[in-house]
């Protein structure tokens, strides 16, 4: 039997920082991918090595991601199963937050699967499930905010604001670029990254900020006895 919560269980520590390096690393990948850095290509750092920094710090994230699955499925404090890590919704804890969760594990595992198979799908099919990957970081971020044990923690907003201010600065150098070419891409684009700061910027204070969110966001009823004061697992 793993210790609960209050007496520090292993799992939950193993949880809460497998959680935070996998959302680091994602966002890593994501402004890599975003900022198109192999345009920085040079005699030193040829294009072939920007690209395998790419994608081993994606294949990376996917693997602190897994190792926070099944940490959270380990830990005694919650009732998490594997199938509520890949099928979203389901669950009996926080179940739209946690199923958040679910759904961009099922991106970013698509993502990594035609990326094994780019040589047989082609770059055509490859290229259009990789968009998932982009998609899949604001998902994860307000899953984490949603069900982050450390959410109101300033080291843990701290990481959050500093992985959604890297994401911007990568959209805003790619923007130019995609406004001339795709006028419509770009407007998209800008609208939908306007769209989600209101979202956060609403619902962040109201939301895993406020007093009262574990209870509200869906923590069952013997969870809730046991939660310290500073979490918002």
């Amino acid at each position: 039997m793993m210790l609960p919560l209050a007496s520090g269980s292993v799992t939950w520590y193993l949880t809460r920082s497998t959680g935070a390096v996998a959302l680091l690393l994602l966002s890593a990948s994501v402004v890599l991918g975003v900022a198109d850095v192999r345009r920085l290509s040079s005699e030193r750092w040829p294009r072939f090595v920007i690209d395998a920094l790419h994608r081993n710090v994606a294949l990376l994230s996917v693997c602190f991601l897994v190792a926070h699955i099944i940490t959270a499925v380990l830990d005694s404090f919650t009732s998490i199963s594997l199938l509520d890590a890949v099928v979203p919704f389901i669950g009996s804890y926080r179940p739209f937050w946690l199923g958040l969760g679910a759904v961009a594990f099922d991106m970013l595992i698509a993502v990594t699967i035609t990326s094994l198979l780019r040589q047989r799908i082609g770059y055509t099919g490859w290229r259009a499930v990789h968009w998932l990957s982009y998609g899949s970081w604001p998902i994860a971020l307000v899953h984490g905010l949603g069900t982050g044990s450390d959410t109101k923690g300033t080291w843990m907003l701290t990481l959050d604001l500093l992985c959604l201010l890297a994401v911007l600065a990568a959209l805003a150098s790619r923007l130019p670029p995609v406004f001339s070419e795709h006028p419509e891409r770009g407007r998209l684009t800008l609208g939908g990254t306007g769209a989600f700061l209101v979202f956060l910027a609403v619902w962040v204070p109201s939301g895993p900020l406020a007093s009262n969110w574990a209870k509200r966001a869906g923590t069952p009823t013997a969870n809730l006895h046991h939660e310290p004061s500073h979490a918002t697992r």
